[in-house]
C-alpha cells in the first residue's frame, strides 16, 4: 500500500476530495509520449496516430491522461507527437489551450524536430523525451512524469508522486497485476518487501510470476516519476550507449534496476474508482479491445464512471444541439436502448441497441443499428441494418446496407477481426477522403 504519512495526506487534500494537489505536483513536468501509429487499430489510425482516436461518445484516447494531469494538479505538460499528428494537434488546440501560462500552466506540444541527429526522427521512447530536454529543463521541475498517450485509465498521480519523495526513489514504476498469460505484451518486474523493483524484463517471452501466484504477474503500466537531474543523467548516458535502443523500456529501466533506487507503485495505490472495484486501465490497441471498452461504458454499471464530477474527463466537442429522436409509428420510431448518444444526432424512425454514437450522427427510417459503435458525423441510410460494426468518422452507408449479417460477405469490403467485429471505413466504402474532415 501506498507509504505516505497520513499527516502530510490531510495537509495536502480536502476531506472527501479524491485529488492529491500539493507542492509535488506543482513541481512536476509531464512528458505525454504520443507518437504511437497504433497499427493493431488498423483503418482507424490512417488519419490519426492512436491518441487521437475517438474513443466513450465524446473523448479522445489522450483525453484521459491529460485530464488525470489536469485533475492530480499536474500542469506543466509537454505532448511529444510524431505520427500522423495533424488530427491530434488539432484537438490540443481546440481542447487543450484552456490552461493559463501566465500562471506557469500550460500544455506544449512537441514534434519531433530532428534535434539530435537530421537524419533521425524520434529513435524510441527515451529518445523522444531526450531531444525535448531543453524545453524540460526551461521549466526547472524536481520531478518529471513520464507518460503514455493511448491508455484509458483514471489515476491520480500525485500519490505515485508522494510515494516516490517519501522513498527517496530515484525512480518510480507504476504497475498493475496482469493474468501471466497476457504478461508477454508489457514490461514484467519482481519485487521485494519494500516493493523495491529487483529484476526488471520488457516483454518477455516468458514472464515472471508473482510470488506464490503463479497465473499473475507484475506489469509495468508505461509509467515513470524519474527526479529530474536522475532523468537528464540517464538519458545522456542512455544517448551516449551505441548499442541502446534509446527505450525505456528495453534499456534505460533495466539499467536503474540494477544499479539505482528503483520502485514500484501499484495502480491499487494511487488510481480513482470505487475502491470495492477492481482499478480501471485498458489499452485499447486493437479493434476487439476498443470496441469492448467502447461497449463496456454502455451497461448499466460500467466498470469505468463517465458520470463521476469529483475527476471529469475533460476534452473538446463541437457546440451541438441536443440529440432528437423523431417519430411514433409502430413501424417508425425512434428509439434508443442501453445506448449512449452524442450532442447533434438525429434517429428518425430508427432503432438503436447497446450502440454509442459520436456527435452529429444522422439515421433515417426504419434503420437497425445494434452493438456498434459509429463515429461522428456518420449518415445511415434507410432500411439499414448494422451489427457489431465501428464505422469511421464521415461515411455515409447507402440505404439498405446490411453489414453485420452476412460475415463472409463483409469480409470482401471490409476488415471484420476473428471476434466478428467489422470496421468500415470510407476508403472501404470507396468515398473520397479528406483527411482534415476523416481524422
Amino acid at each position: 500500500m501506498l507509504p505516505t504519512n497520513p499527516e502530510s495526506v490531510s495537509r495536502t487534500r480536502r476531506a472527501g476530495d479524491p485529488r492529491f494537489v500539493s507542492q509535488l505536483t506543482r513541481n512536476t513536468f509531464a512528458v505525454v509520449l504520443a507518437g504511437g501509429r497504433g497499427s493493431r487499430l488498423h483503418e482507424l489510425t490512417d488519419w490519426r496516430s492512436k491518441p487521437a482516436v475517438p474513443f466513450g461518445g465524446k473523448f479522445r484516447i489522450i483525453d484521459f491522461t491529460l485530464s488525470n494531469c489536469v485533475n492530480s494538479g499536474v500542469r506543466r505538460v509537454g505532448v511529444a507527437t510524431q505520427y500522423k499528428s495533424q488530427s491530434l494537434i488539432r484537438h490540443l488546440q481546440l481542447g487543450w489551450s484552456f490552461l493559463d501560462g501566465r500562471l506557469g500552466e500550460f500544455i506544449e506540444i512537441m514534434p519531433a524536430q530532428q534535434q539530435v541527429d537530421e537524419a533521425q526522427w524520434y529513435r524510441g521512447t527515451a529518445d523522444a523525451v531526450f531531444q525535448n530536454l531543453r524545453e524540460i529543463r526551461h521549466a526547472r521541475p524536481e520531478f518529471v512524469l513520464i507518460l503514455s498517450g493511448d491508455h484509458i485509465y483514471r489515476m491520480d498521480y500525485g500519490r505515485i508522486l508522494a510515494a516516490h519523495q517519501e522513498r527517496n526513489a530515484d525512480l518510480t514504476v507504476a504497475c498493475i497485476e496482469v493474468p501471466i498469460n497476457e504478461a508477454r505484451g508489457f514490461g514484467v518486474m519482481a519485487i521485494d518487501d519494500t516493493q523495491r523493483i529487483i529484476d526488471f524484463e520488457e516483454k518477455p517471452e516468458v514472464p515472471k510470476h508473482l510470488p506464490g501466484r503463479a497465473d499473475t504477474a507484475l506489469a509495468s503500466m508505461g509509467i515513470y516519476v524519474f527526479s529530474a537531474r536522475f532523468l537528464f543523467e540517464q538519458l545522456q548516458r542512455d544517448t551516449d550507449d551505441p548499442t541502446s535502443s534509446h527505450d525505456f523500456g528495453k534499456d534505460v529501466i533495466p539499467h536503474c534496476v540494477r544499479h539505482h533506487q528503483v520502485f514500484a507503485q501499484n495502480f491499487v495505490d494511487s488510481h480513482v474508482g470505487d475502491p470495492e472495484k477492481p482499478p480501471y486501465w485498458r489499452d485499447v490497441g486493437t479493434l476487439d479491445a476498443y470496441w469492448e471498452a467502447n461497449m463496456d461504458l454502455i451497461q448499466v454499471i460500467p466498470q469505468l464512471n463517465l458520470y463521476d464530477d469529483n475527476w471529469p474527463i475533460w476534452t473538446w466537442q463541437p457546440q451541438s444541439p441536443p440529440a432528437k429522436f423523431v417519430f411514433d409509428q409502430d413501424d417508425r420510431r425512434g428509439t434508443a436502448v442501453n445506448s449512449m448518444v452524442g450532442g447533434g444526432c438525429i434517429v428518425s424512425g430508427s432503432t438503436l441497441r447497446r450502440s454509442m454514437l459520436f456527435s452529429g450522427v444522422r439515421i433515417q427510417d426504419f434503420s437497425l443499428i445494434e452493438d456498434s459503435i459509429v463515429l461522428s458525423g456518420v449518415r445511415i441510410g434507410q432500411h439499414c441494418i448494422l451489427r457489431k460494426c465501428i464505422i469511421d468518422k464521415n461515411c455515409v452507408i447507402p440505404e439498405g446496407t446490411r453489414i453485420g449479417v452476412n460475415p463472409d460477405e463483409d469480409r470482401q469490403r471490409f476488415h471484420v477481426t476473428a471476434s466478428g467485429i467489422t470496421l468500415v471505413s470510407r476508403v472501404m466504402l470507396g468515398q473520397d477522403v479528406s483527411p482534415l474532415r476523416y481524422s
